[in-house]
């Protein structure tokens, strides 16, 4: 089997346990990513005073620091609004997301780890700052890395 890219970039496919199409991982042929899915009530998150807000986002980049600098960090997101999103669903567009939920999926990180263990201390870590956050930590078997976006000003 060739060895697949993704414009010009390495990608990995796991199946199983961690069979690695690619290369570049700090773990060497062994590898997987895992998804840690943060889920909040949206509501709560909204209530935070702006300096509240801030003083949790500073905490969680500290963590993003440490695993960016050893190389465990990959794409992370703090998504939008949960009024704002649109689910596609049986061919439809309907507004908001689908799940019927307490919590809602509100950021996502994909991390490079040589197994779950890991995956579940960096979801703790997680946890450690923002403990009203439910982390769910899942293999992922597919990752393509596209190109690189730009991050989008904010306001």
């Amino acid at each position: 089997m060739s060895r697949p890219e993704a414009h010009g970039q390495d990608w990995a496919c796991m199946s199983g346990t961690a069979t690695v199409l690619g290369s570049g991982s700090k773990w060497g042929d062994i590898r997987m990513f895992y998804a840690i899915l943060a889920y909040h009530v949206e509501d709560a998150i909204k209530a935070l005073t702006p300096q509240e807000d801030a003083a949790l986002m500073t905490d969680l980049l500290k963590i993003h620091e440490g695993l960016y600098a050893d190389g465990s960090l990959g794409p992370s997101a703090r998504l939008g609004a949960t009024q704002s999103a649109c689910t596609l669903r049986d061919g439809m567009i309907v507004d908001g997301p689908f799940a019927e939920t307490k919590e809602q999926l509100l950021g996502l990180y994909v991390v490079d780890c040589p197994t779950r263990d890991d995956a579940i201390a960096i979801a703790r870590e997680f946890r450690r700052v923002n403990p009203t956050a439910v982390y769910e930590i899942r293999p992922v078997p597919l990752y393509l890395p596209g190109v690189p976006l730009e991050t989008p000003p904010q306001g």
